[in-house]
């Protein structure tokens, strides 16, 4: 029977460890996993589902009037990590249809070396809208 080799296990220090990507992320998908099984992450109100549904009407509107001028989509400036984050209209709409439906939205991958020249914001879609829509 040969000798049983036993291995050394090495201690490694937290401070050697690579930094946590979600440290702080309020949206850390491993957040999730503190929800017991069988419970519901928290619903959204009655208030909040309409105002959802608002920026889906909404969303729908400033793509229609902003696609055809290349603009890929809305840029928002992130109150978490003070960076900006740019989405295509067909992310952004499934993410608020995902918030809509589960309470909450997941995270997604940042678009890839976006242009910031084809996003414009929510605001600048809700005053193009306005002044495109009173024009008649």
């Amino acid at each position: 029977m040969a000798p049983v080799r036993r291995s050394t296990v090495y201690r490694v220090s937290p401070d050697a460890l690579p930094p946590d990507p979600f440290a702080g992320d309020p949206h850390d998908p491993a957040l999730s996993l503190d929800v017991p099984d069988g419970e519901e992450p928290d619903a959204l109100s009655e208030q909040e589902r309409d105002e959802v549904v608002a920026d889906l009407a909404d969303l729908a509107v400033y793509q229609a009037l902003l696609e055809g001028r290349g603009v890929r989509g809305i840029v928002v400036d992130c109150g978490d990590c003070g960076e900006q984050h740019f989405h295509e209209w067909s992310l952004l709409r499934a993410s608020l249809q995902q918030l809509l439906e589960e309470g909450q939205m997941r995270p997604h991958e940042p678009a890839f070396d976006p242009d910031p020249a084809n996003y414009v914001t929510w605001e600048y879609c809700r005053g193009y809208a306005d002044a495109v829509l009173s024009d008649g």
